[in-house]
């Protein structure tokens, strides 16, 4: 008989709690967070959570780039170490538990197994740390998962603080300004776990509660430069006109049918152009596009990078402009670990949870980290499929649900010191 969700022993009230405070960081009239990285907001809301940690006995620390860790040694000595988090900063206009479920699920799930210990007698064989990574969502300064990506050592830590926003201001300079420009060391872990919004329907229509991503899609963040010659919009001859947004227009609608020639192997997007000089009266001399290729196999990728360089020069002829790459940032894809796909499973079926498997198309602080030790992302269901917008929502009995699992992830993996062999065998 499968175990209630009460015996589970999340806590759920505490998480309701942390939830409806982290959400008043950053809040907006229509319901959801603004709160990018290193925005004042941001920075309140970091504190508030660090201040959290720090009176329930946690370590806190800082590094280079701005990652916030809360520190609890259990079982102290050389005890293996099992992380647990994701992010607090947000989308311009996002929603409230994109990120910040990840983060207040692990320092609640973390609570209550210590809570759980206190009243039974166990004796902890792990020690824990709660991840806040700085600027997963790449809303402000792009790369996403900036961060955790320079503590896999992916991303060389001076091209990370190097970054600027739209006005020029340097995550460097932003991490001193919100003091956040840490030097700790915090050291890779045995295990890293984070749970998540599913940010689709697949599990709403399905009706299960709890999805371990098997794999994670790989993407393409692609800046391209449209160069043309600015003039005036009234008397320039239309044959005359170099106009950059024309040459960028031509550009996304090809992004659009690499994507519409290969359903569901590949997604893409333009979700920023930059134009200079903006402005209503004036031909633009300059457009700049963030495309994104995403897809399950590297030869996708490979593909549709060749068919987007190949077409460029031509595309940007059509508006007498000249068009040219400027980065590619690369993400691969590849395979979470199967040992704690399997914990989550085992997890939900003993709780009684319908589940499913699924693939992860979005980002997450687990992928750059599964490079350095074994890594998961768990699913709770998204009403509507809602993602990045004000309006997306998790029923509280899902998001709760989620925390039982973790929990109870925590619970094995602590019982086999660590030793996630030992922990599925």
């Amino acid at each position: 008989m499968p175990d209630t969700l009460q015996r589970a022993g999340f806590d759920a009230a505490l998480f309701e709690r942390l939830m409806a405070k982290v959400s008043e960081f950053g809040a907006t009239a229509l319901g959801g967070v603004d709160r990018m990285a290193l925005t004042d907001d941001h920075k309140a809301a970091r504190e508030w959570f660090m201040a959290e940690m720090a009176s329930r006995g946690y370590t806190v620390l800082v590094d280079a780039i701005g990652n916030v860790f809360g520190r609890i040694d259990l079982a102290g000595g050389n005890a293996r170490t099992v992380m647990v988090g994701s992010h607090l900063d947000s989308q311009p206009l996002g929603g409230r538990f994109d990120g910040a479920y990840g983060v207040i699920a692990a320092l609640t799930a973390v609570e209550s197994y210590r809570a759980h210990c206190a009243a039974t007698g166990i004796e902890p064989q792990c020690n824990f740390v709660i991840a806040d990574w700085m600027n997963e969502e790449g809303a402000r300064f792009q790369p996403s998962l900036l961060g955790s990506s320079v503590f896999a050592e992916m991303l060389d830590l001076d091209f990370a603080l190097a970054r600027t926003d739209r006005e020029g201001r340097s995550v460097g300079d932003e991490l001193k300004r919100t003091g956040f420009d840490g030097t700790d060391k915090v050291g890779i872990p045995d295990v890293y776990l984070e749970f998540h919004i599913e940010g689709d329907d697949k599990m709403e229509k399905a009706g299960t509660r709890i999805a371990p991503f098997r794999r994670h899609w790989g993407a393409l963040k692609v800046k391209i430069e449209v160069t043309g010659q600015q003039n005036h919009t009234g008397p320039t001859p239309m044959e005359d006109r170099r106009d950059a947004v024309l040459g960028a227009a031509y550009i996304i609608a090809e992004v659009r049918r690499l994507a519409d020639t290969a359903p569901d192997t590949l997604f893409s997007s333009v979700a920023r152009v930059d134009i200079s000089p903006n402005s209503p009266n004036i031909v633009p001399g300059k457009a700049v596009l963030f495309a994104e290729l995403r897809a399950p196999e590297a030869a996708t990728l490979d593909w549709a990078e060749t068919g987007l360089k190949d077409a460029l020069p031509g595309l940007a002829a059509k508006a007498a402009t000249e068009a040219g790459i400027v980065s590619i940032d690369r993400r691969p894809a590849g395979k979470f670990d199967t040992r704690l796909i399997q914990l989550a499973e085992e997890g939900a079926d003993r709780l009684g949870l319908a589940r499913m498997d699924l693939d992860t198309i979005g980002g997450h602080d687990a992928i750059p980290v599964l490079t350095r030790c074994p890594a998961i992302v768990v699913a709770v269901p998204s009403v509507g499929g809602v993602i990045h917008r004000h309006d997306e929502f998790t029923k509280p009995e899902d998001l709760a649900a989620g925390g039982e699992v973790l929990v109870d992830m925590i619970r094995r993996i602590d019982a086999a010191a660590g030793d996630l062999d030992q922990a599925v065998a």
